[in-house]
């Protein structure tokens, strides 16, 4: 669904502007409802469209109550989690503490992950890509602590 990466400017508002190429399918998924929080994982924020935000709600929902790291994923991702709504100029606003965690400033990038999109500032994505283009280099010299699913993957 979401893929590539696109460098996206944001006002001093918190406004960015979805890609064009985004809005058609947006409008028919989810009729621009959106759902962003963090990523407990990196210094990003986490953007879905509402009917797949719904889906992942309903999996954290489904979790072992008694679970530390379940109570945490839903206390802070979906704890943080803000609903937005595209406008009609094809913006949305990213709330200002979201903004704060992900340390976004002008310039960002937004990174297609299949499901969702990743709200990144261009210094926090460019550092975490140089990271993981060397670890992923490493493991291809690895092999033996590579999972199967990885040793198998092809196109």
């Amino acid at each position: 669904m979401f893929k590539g990466s696109d460098p996206i400017n944001m006002d001093t508002k918190g406004r960015m502007a979805i890609p064009t190429r985004y809005r058609p399918l947006l409008d028919e998924l989810c009729a621009g409802d959106l759902v962003i929080t963090i990523d407990m994982k990196s210094t990003c924020l986490m953007l879905s469209p509402l009917p797949e935000w719904k889906k992942f709600e309903e999996k954290v929902a489904a979790l072992p109550a008694l679970d530390e790291l379940a109570e945490m994923l839903s206390r802070f991702v979906v704890g943080q989690a803000k609903d937005l709504q595209v406008d009609g100029s094809g913006r949305i606003l990213i709330p200002p503490e979201l903004r704060g965690y992900a340390q976004l400033e002008k310039k960002l990038v937004l990174v297609g992950r299949s499901q969702r999109l990743e709200i990144w500032s261009e210094e926090n994505w460019n550092t975490e890509r140089e990271k993981s283009q060397a670890t992923y280099r490493n493991m291809l010299l690895d092999r033996d602590n590579m999972s199967d699913a990885l040793k198998n993957l092809s196109w």
